[in-house]
């Protein structure tokens, strides 16, 4: 495996995909914090609820969706209505766009409580995000191991995700690369993380929430 701690990386996967990871040039220090405070407390936040075999399982991870327009997204036999966004998130929203040089409608918010609370192996490949798709992901609070595994080559790939910090995933990176947040017993801190997207259908019925 393969850890990067550089502050700025190019291109992680080196191949198949494009992943920019900006490190803390979005936001300083006291910005970061000052964002994760605003988006404690501000944000609607409600425990995700998933269908698996017919049984209704409540996760101690929360979420919430946001977006230009009430659209739904549905995963897991669950279906969720996207808000209408808060100042924060305008305010973040337009300052990844000028970043990244993309446009985003959407955006998928995640409250990690500590390293207990994580994510899978997985990619953002459904068919309401479209093919290529550019995703921008905004990290607060603890900083976390973030991995990507080739689907092929079964190749893993590391690095730390710092509070403040920026990783966008673009071209055909969901195509060929999982990704995932690792458990991790020494984390005693909360995350949030937030992934702007851009939704090209409306409403919209997905299998997964990412």
């Amino acid at each position: 495996m393969t850890t990067f701690n550089e502050y700025r990386i190019s291109n992680i996967p080196n191949t198949d995909g494009t992943v920019n990871y900006y490190g803390k040039i979005l936001l300083s220090s006291e910005e970061a914090n000052r964002y994760f405070d605003l988006l404690m407390q501000n944000t609607q936040w409600e425990k995700d609820e998933v269908i698996i075999f017919g049984k209704r399982i409540t996760t101690k991870r929360k979420v919430a969706w946001y977006g230009d327009r009430n659209f739904l997204y549905t995963y897991s036999n669950t279906t969720k209505q996207a808000l209408p966004w808060t100042n924060e998130l305008i305010d973040l929203k337009r300052k990844t766009e000028l970043i990244t040089n993309s446009q985003f409608n959407s955006c998928l918010l995640n409250l990690y409580h500590d390293g207990n609370e994580g994510m899978t192996w997985h990619s953002d490949d459904e068919k309401s995000l479209g093919k290529n798709t550019v995703i921008a992901s905004l990290s607060f609070g603890a900083e976390r191991k973030f991995s990507f595994k080739h689907r092929r080559t079964r190749q893993t790939i590391s690095l730390l995700l710092e509070n403040g910090s920026l990783l966008v995933m673009r071209g055909n990176t969901q195509s060929n690369w999982l990704h995932s947040l690792p458990l991790s017993s020494k984390i005693n801190h909360p995350r949030i993380n937030l992934t702007f997207r851009t939704i090209i259908d409306e409403p919209i019925h997905d299998t997964k929430l990412t």
